[in-house]
């Protein structure tokens, strides 16, 4: 093991070194072949790096050096889909019994963006710890540069998707934040389903330095373009009036004048805003005409967080401000925003969806993977529903549990299937 470590450490620095520098003034297409190159001198051969989906199904190798024949793999029941799910490194032998092979999830911060596949062809022996933790240090690298370039190109954003996209979505997808956010205080992350044909739906959040995670959903009226240009327009003022300090009553002001002065004709939208304060627990939030959040303690639904609502935004038929209620979350509590299109669809059986359906999936979720909120309509046989209702599930992590939030050490499980 000590070979490996005096071998490694000077080797590893000329890597990094050359990888920042080749990939400086590199463009998104040319980044695989640029990492497999430079994996080669760490006696990788081939890398092969996967990234999700639009829709959080697949897998899809991305171009380059080793790529060839490789195939599009589904992340339940396999090997790649394990690795990403889990967050672990899975190590095996590889074809045919020649070399080792380990699967590595991408992570940018908390955001899994897929998986990487190294192979050593000249190691058939366990590998090391040093050469291990090399690999992982070497994908959370890969991670940070596919996030760095695909700010400046479409060639990654491409392949991700699996068929035509509307013009709503492109906006909204755009403007939205990351899918998923984590600090050793919270865990929150995100949901539009229906990812190709999103209605006037949209989410967002801030972790902002007074120590409060802001958080809020919008669902617009109707759906397609107008729908989600009513949706990012109140996306965009709740933004500013957050920036700019504003309280909650005060951005739900700011966002019903907005609106109506852009979009007279009885444009609306509902929404939920929301204030969590880290260090207390203190969550506080407003309602404008939209369906109550939900807490869930324990792994088990509590109560919903009833609130007099205020009209919805647009509309200006508030005759007072809008009541401000507030609840004191502990540790590992979470609370769940959603849309009532979720709760009104109907099942294949004809019944409703309902509230307690809607809490049975997420404390299932939440019991396995409680930083990724997984599509609902593929579980559990929820609804195809027509208004891709967006889903925002925060968890407040403390004391001996605050460990949860962060990403967790990766593990080395063995695998028995060799793809």
């Amino acid at each position: 093991m000590s070979s490996d470590s005096d071998r490694l450490h000077p080797l590893v620095g000329e890597v990094l070194l050359e990888v920042l520098r080749r990939t400086h003034l590199s463009a998104a297409p040319d980044l695989t072949a640029l990492l497999a190159k430079e994996a080669r001198r760490l006696g990788v051969e081939p890398l092969v790096l996967y990234l999700l989906d639009q829709e959080q199904r697949c897998l899809i190798p991305v171009p380059g050096p080793g790529a060839a024949g490789r195939e599009t793999l589904p992340v339940q029941g396999t090997v790649a889909g394990r690795a990403f799910a889990a967050n672990v490194i899975l190590a095996l032998g590889g074809d045919r019994g020649i070399g080792r092979r380990l699967w590595l999830p991408l992570l940018d911060g908390t955001e899994r963006l897929g998986v990487a596949e190294m192979t050593f062809v000249d190691r058939n022996e366990p590998l090391p710890g040093p050469v291990k933790a090399v690999c992982e240090r070497f994908a959370h690298l890969i991670a940070t540069l596919i996030t760095n370039k695909d700010v400046y190109s479409d060639f990654l954003k491409a392949l991700r998707r699996r068929q035509p996209m509307t013009v709503a979505s492109e906006l909204l997808w755009e403007l939205v934040p990351p899918q998923v956010l984590a600090t050793d205080a919270f865990v929150l992350a995100a949901l539009l389903e229906r990812c190709y044909d999103i209605g006037g739906d949209a989410y967002d959040y801030a972790l902002n330095a007074d120590g409060r995670l802001h958080f809020a959903v919008f669902d617009a009226m109707g759906h397609g373009l107008a729908a989600a240009g009513v949706a990012t327009f109140a996306l965009s003022v709740y933004r500013h009036s957050r920036r700019r300090g504003d309280s909650l009553p005060a951005m739900y002001t700011a966002i019903d004048a907005a609106i109506l002065e852009q979009y007279p004709t009885s444009r609306f939208a509902t929404g939920v805003i929301a204030e969590l304060d880290l260090a207390s627990g203190r969550l506080c939030w407003i309602s404008a005409g939209h369906p109550a959040p939900l807490l869930l303690r324990g792994g088990r639904l509590v109560k919903m967080l009833e609130l007099e609502p205020a009209p919805p935004l647009g509309l200006q038929l508030a005759r007072r401000p809008p009541l401000e209620a507030q609840e004191w979350l502990q540790p590992g509590d979470m609370i769940l925003l959603y849309a009532d299109g979720l709760t009104e669809a109907r099942r294949p059986d004809g019944g409703l969806f309902t509230v307690e359906r809607l809490s049975d999936f997420i404390e299932h979720e939440a019991a396995t993977a409680n930083e990724v909120v997984v599509p609902v309509g593929r579980h559990h046989g929820a609804p195809a529903y027509q208004g891709c209702p967006p889903l925002l599930l925060a968890r407040r992590v403390g004391g001996q549990d605050r460990h949860d939030a962060r990403p967790r050490r990766l593990r080395e499980i063995p695998a028995e299937q060799p793809g």
